[in-house]
């Protein structure tokens, strides 16, 4: 008697869906958009800005990860550095900047509309001085930031992007609590059978009560699979005591 034994064969696991997007450099989102399980990624970055009075040098490190589909989580530091150039004394300490703290949630991804959209909040811990460590409260105030994202990819190559929400900051030695908004937009091409992009950047924030644009042309080079580079330049286009800035950011996926 001839027995025969089939062989059984586990199903071939359904990839989740996710549109590519191209996310801006300056204003990142927390994890791609439409994140899958388990994706990872280190940022570090530079900032240069010049104001009337001062030079201001900033740097940030972040890290994000999925730990389920669809959610990303970041942790990030900031810290500023200052350079006086002019006779004016009263110019920003150095300093760790803030603490932030931020989930987003892409809660609907259509690959036939080549479209996402995601919710997301951030809760930033603001610090005072380096100097004042032992003269002050340490976490001097803090912002809650839910924000809203919206993305299309338009055709093959061309992407666009909003991200808004309001700015609702709290100092501690005070009751009174300072609403303002943000409203990023982006544009980007992708480079063709590449993985590298060019856009443009629009910064856009009404702070008590006074409207604030930056524009920020870009450029992200990919030098392989998991390193990428990023370079971003500002250019204020309303009156503001910053001048021209320039941004870096070293991409490294995990």
């Amino acid at each position: 008697m001839t027995s025969i034994v089939q062989a059984q064969t586990k199903p071939t696991p359904i990839k989740l869906e996710k549109v590519k997007h191209i996310e801006p450099l300056y204003i990142d989102l927390v994890r791609d958009l439409g994140a899958r399980k388990g994706e990872k990624e280190l940022n570090v970055a530079g900032d240069f800005i010049n104001s009337k009075t001062y030079s201001e040098y900033a740097v940030l490190a972040e890290y994000e990860f999925a730990p389920i589909n669809r959610l990303g989580l970041e942790i990030e530091t900031d810290f500023s550095f200052y350079k006086q150039i002019s006779d004016v004394k009263d110019i920003p300490k150095n300093k760790l900047d803030n603490l932030r703290l931020s989930a987003q949630y892409s809660f609907y991804v259509s690959t036939k509309y080549s479209t996402t959209l995601a919710i997301g909040y951030t809760q930033v811990f603001e610090f005072t001085d380096f100097k004042n460590y032992d003269r002050q409260q340490l976490i001097t105030g803090t912002i809650y930031s839910p924000f809203f994202v919206a993305a299309k990819r338009w055709g093959s190559n061309f992407h666009t992007l909003i991200l808004a929400g309001p700015l609702l900051k709290h100092t501690f030695h005070t009751e009174y609590t300072n609403v303002n908004w943000q409203f990023n937009t982006s544009l980007a091409y992708a480079i063709p059978n590449t993985s590298h992009f060019v856009g443009i950047e629009f910064n856009k924030a009404l702070v008590d009560g006074k409207f604030e644009m930056t524009m920020r042309p870009q450029s992200k080079i990919q030098i392989n699979h998991v390193l990428a580079l990023g370079l971003v330049l500002g250019f204020p286009l309303t009156k503001s005591e910053e001048k021209f800035s320039s941004f870096f950011r070293v991409i490294y996926e995990l």
